[in-house]
């Protein structure tokens, strides 16, 4: 009998939620605008608005990270959904800037630990040469949810102004929740469309994300070099990223003289191409290096970044700036699965240590970039050579980091302390 495909369904609730949330936390960049006009807020403190929701997404990964590992999915999950699903509805109840800035730093720590918790999802639920594969297909399903927000966006705005568009995306949680809580099951051995087939093909999955004696405290494991190397080059990957979904519809506007609906248009670029570059990875073939793409890609983005200020044509630059993220985003999927390879039973927790990072550059770089046009009056450029910078740092990273080599070496470990007929697992 042939495996039965149940492990498919996950891999489209964890797509569908990814797209969700970069819908929600992509929407503000589109409404600034009309936010900062209408509440009264100038750049800077329109930079520390953007960066709050980094800031506490940074402040909660960890925390629900390890929720996820201790708890479960399917509980963290869902909590996190209806919580930041009711803070993008309350952003349209905004009335000046500290109560924005609140909203958004609780939307924010509502998002926390969403793809740490995914990433343990789809680590019990697929074999190992299924993961890349399903996280390129997430990550450039999420990057193209983002593409469309702007226009999106836009569209919400001027049918139902910008505080009931925050409420219109925030139903949409409320769905998936439903959904989700009437399907999913944490250990896959619980769910009734399971067969014995493709429950064998799940058996090495469920024995790396199972806690077993002996194994290191989460809290040494983090203190590792890899971890290190692993959330320091997502730091720097995420500097450059955020721009592309807070400065960017901005930039467009003042720093490239494009109209509002122009501006929206071109915002789409870098995320649209950042899908591509997502799903290139997950169709590489399996025996080129997974560290390799992960230094070439970050070289390319510091390359074409660097060679975008100097183009005048918009649609050029634009094209430069797309390409910049496609290479950046082929290290997505090769990021998000050496989470499992190096956090095993805790991998929850090591994404979470790795999206920490990203968040807190998510708090950084848009208040570095508001300071930077506040003090140069409007010089892009000297904002983007420090995401030249970033990007080159990340490459760096990658020199010191072979999330396989690790996995191998656990598998091996795991394979020799069970004994011979078992799986190490309850039935």
């Amino acid at each position: 009998m042939k495996a039965s495909r149940t492990r498919y369904s996950v891999v489209a609730l964890a797509i569908g939620l990814a797209v969700l949330s970069y819908v929600q936390r992509v929407a503000i960049s589109e409404a600034a605008g009309p936010i900062a006009h209408d509440l009264h807020i100038p750049k800077q403190q329109m930079g520390l608005i953007f960066g709050a929701f980094g800031l506490s997404y940074a402040l909660f990964e960890v925390p629900v990270g390890l929720l996820g590992d201790r708890l479960g999915v399917r509980r963290v999950l869902t909590q996190i959904v209806l919580a930041w699903s009711a803070f993008t509805a309350l952003t349209g109840a905004a009335w000046n800037v500290v109560s924005l800035y609140i909203i958004r730093f609780l939307f924010g720590a509502g998002e926390a630990g969403c793809f740490p918790n995914l990433t343990r999802m789809l680590s019990a639920w697929l074999p190992a040469r299924e993961r890349v594969t399903a996280q390129a297909l997430l990550w450039a399903s999420a990057r193209w949810g983002g593409a469309i927000t702007p226009p999106l966006a836009l569209l919400c705005i001027s049918w139902f102004g910008w505080r009931w568009a925050f409420v219109s995306f925030a139903a949409l949680g409320i769905l998936w929740c439903a959904v989700f809580l009437f399907w999913f099951r944490d250990d896959p051995a619980k769910h009734p469309s399971l067969n014995a087939e493709e429950l064998e093909l799940l058996r090495n999955s469920r024995l790396l994300t199972t806690h077993q004696a002996g194994q290191p405290h989460w809290m040494s494991l983090l203190l590792t070099r890899p971890v290190f190397f692993l959330a320091l080059q997502y730091f720097c990957f995420s500097y450059v990223w955020y721009f592309y979904i807070t400065w960017l519809p901005t930039y467009l506007r003042e720093g490239r003289g494009q109209s509002p609906e122009r501006a929206a248009a071109f915002a789409v670029l870098p995320l649209l191409f950042g899908g591509f570059g997502s799903l290139a990875t997950g169709l590489a073939p399996k025996k080129l290096p997974r560290r390799t793409i992960a230094v070439g890609g970050f070289l390319g983005t510091a390359i074409l970044l660097f060679a975008m200020t100097h183009i005048s044509s918009v649609v050029l630059a634009m094209l430069a700036m797309g390409l910049a993220s496609f290479s950046s985003d082929l290290t997505m999927p090769i990021s998000w699965d050496a989470c499992v390879d190096i956090g095993g039973p805790y991998t929850a927790t090591v994404a979470a240590t790795m999206n920490m990072l990203g968040n807190l550059a998510g708090f950084v770089a848009p208040v570095v970039g508001g300071i930077i046009l506040q003090r140069t009056g409007g010089h892009w450029n000297v904002l983007l050579d420090t995401m030249v910078a970033a990007a080159t740092g990340s490459a760096l990273c990658w020199l010191y980091l072979d999330p396989e080599a690790i996995r191998r070496q656990r598998e091996q470990t795991l394979s020799s302390s069970l004994p011979i007929g078992t799986n190490g697992l309850a039935p």
